[in-house]
């Protein structure tokens, strides 16, 4: 099933991957089990996580490795700075391996 057919009331879970060089990209969507097997692998390697039901289904419609829109740049980089700062690192650090 195609995502435009998909039920977008339904929870979705999106990954994000930001290399430093361009726009945070589309690595992974789901919704249901597969949004929850998002989730478990992101608690697993412990990524963190940030609950938006109405981002993640906007994100959610976009392909695999789609750059997200313009629009959502500073949404999703106040979330990125965020996820940076738990794990005590900058967006400036997203090109480089995690220590520990």
């Amino acid at each position: 099933m195609s995502k435009d057919h998909q039920n977008t009331d339904s929870p979705a879970a999106v990954a994000l991957k930001y290399d430093g060089e361009r726009a945070p990209v589309i690595a992974a969507s789901g919704t249901h089990e597969l949004a929850e097997e998002i989730i478990r692998i992101a608690r697993e390697h412990n990524v963190p996580l940030y609950e938006n039901p109405e981002l993640a289904s906007i994100l959610a419609r976009l392909e695999l490795n789609d750059e997200i829109p313009e629009t959502l740049y500073r949404v999703v980089a106040e979330i990125l700075a965020f996820a940076f700062n738990l794990q005590g690192r900058t967006p400036e650090d997203a090109g480089r391996p995690r220590e520990g």
